[in-house]
């Protein structure tokens, strides 16, 4: 089996345990009759989390059928990867917090694997992954757009229901508008350095035996990569030996 097949079934096993993580984590929130479950959608980290379900479906299906990822896909994969990182951070240290004031939090299996098992393997499955490609570096400012978006809409919802999905939005639990600012600075902060080092990572070189089984046909209007720029490097370097023999 082609390491590309292998991938391509990953991306659809994953797909799957996060759709699985996805309804036990609903299942579990509505069972407690709170607010917070009630308003299960409203949070990031399950909005970010349901567009990777699709997304990887979609990625799962196309690395069966093509020997290279789609642009598109690769730039989506990683602004949702970036959504769902930074959401998965964000959760550790309000987890962390809450001990430290002795405050309990409950964290389902589906809460962990949501927000820490899932986004961690799928990037190291995404860095070795055969066909994929670099991801350039407009995809930085353009994670910011949907935490940005999403923020705005918290802020107006708020009000008009009397509950926010992070206390560092909700008026009634900042010292006031100098926090809050503070807390939103450096919650954006950590989605552009979650999306650099998400940028560095597709730029770095795949192992020769993943590169080997690559076709790497390239598209209309696809720059070389630097895998393709260095086996094109040491194709000259050969035939310059050759002719001098």
């Amino acid at each position: 089996m082609k390491p590309r097949t292998v991938f391509g079934l990953l991306r659809l096993g994953a797909a799957a345990i996060c759709l699985i993580a996805l309804i036990h984590r609903l299942s579990w929130g509505l069972a407690s009759n709170t607010i917070a479950s009630q308003n299960f959608f409203a949070y990031l980290t399950n909005q970010s989390n349901i567009a990777f379900v699709v997304l990887l479906t979609i990625a799962g299906v196309l690395a069966l059928r093509r020997a290279r990822d789609p642009r598109w896909l690769t730039v989506a994969l990683a602004l949702v990867l970036t959504w769902t990182i930074t959401a998965g951070l964000v959760f550790a240290i309000l987890v962390w917090q809450a001990g430290v004031r002795g405050i309990r939090i409950d964290v389902p299996w589906s809460d962990q694997v949501l927000h820490f098992y899932l986004p961690a393997v799928t990037v190291a499955a995404w860095a070795l992954a055969p066909g994929h490609r670099s991801v350039p570096w407009r995809v930085v400012p353009l994670t910011l757009v949907y935490p940005v978006l999403w923020g705005i809409a918290t802020l107006i919802r708020g009000p008009l229901i009397g509950w926010y999905p992070y206390y560092f939005l909700d008026p009634r639990q900042v010292s006031g508008p100098p926090e809050f600012l503070v807390s939103c600075a450096i919650a954006l902060a950590s989605f552009a350095v979650v999306a650099t080092a998400l940028v560095l990572i597709s730029r770095m070189p795949q192992p020769r035996a993943l590169r080997d089984s690559d076709s790497r046909d390239p598209e209309p209007g696809d720059p070389p990569d630097a895998n393709r720029a260095r086996d094109s490097e040491e194709g000259e370097l050969v035939s310059a030996n050759a002719g001098q023999r």
